[in-house]
């Protein structure tokens, strides 16, 4: 099955000269869904994982039936003031100014090995907070998947040493 058929190119959104990938039209074809998430399993059993994290929000989409699939359990990244309990933040860099990921403290152990799962790849601002919390609360990031990788944006050069696949590059 090839995925990309399932993504449709949006210009000039959410800004003129902005090529957007809408994932939407994959989500809402069960085969084409399924197939994404299954291929992210695989790859997250390859790996070992057992834990999936999802940052805010897309990654709740794609990251909730891969860990569905795999039987593990799901943890979510969000943006500020949205858990209820402790949390910890990495705070990272945009286009214009810096935002921030938080997790609640207790969420990861020491020893846990997780699969980092989001839509997509393009700067790496997001997928590198979401590794730092990892690393702050004792857990080794073994994998990270996305649906899209935008390849001119070079956001790989923030996973560094770890084992990751794109399901789609542009």
């Amino acid at each position: 099955m090839k995925l990309e058929d399932y993504i449709e190119n949006v210009p000039n959104f959410p800004i003129e000269g902005i090529q957007f990938k809408d994932i939407t039209p994959l989500l809402r074809d069960k085969d084409a869904f399924h197939e994404a998430c299954k291929r992210l399993a695989d790859f997250g059993k390859r790996v070992g994982a057992n834990v999936v994290i999802g940052p805010d929000a897309r990654g709740f989409i794609i990251g909730c039936p891969v860990a569905y699939e795999m039987n593990v359990g799901f943890i979510p990244v969000r943006k500020p003031g949205k858990l209820p309990r402790k949390t910890v933040f990495e705070e990272y860099k945009l286009e214009y100014g810096t935002n921030k990921l938080c997790i609640h403290e207790d969420s990861l152990k020491p020893g846990d090995r997780v699969l980092i799962i989001d839509d997509l790849l393009a700067t790496g601002g997001t997928v590198e907070a979401t590794i730092h919390l990892c690393e702050k609360l004792g857990a080794k990031v073994v994998g990270i998947g996305f649906l899209i990788e935008l390849l001119d944006l070079k956001g790989k050069d923030h996973i560094k040493d770890i084992e990751y696949l794109s399901l789609i590059k542009y």
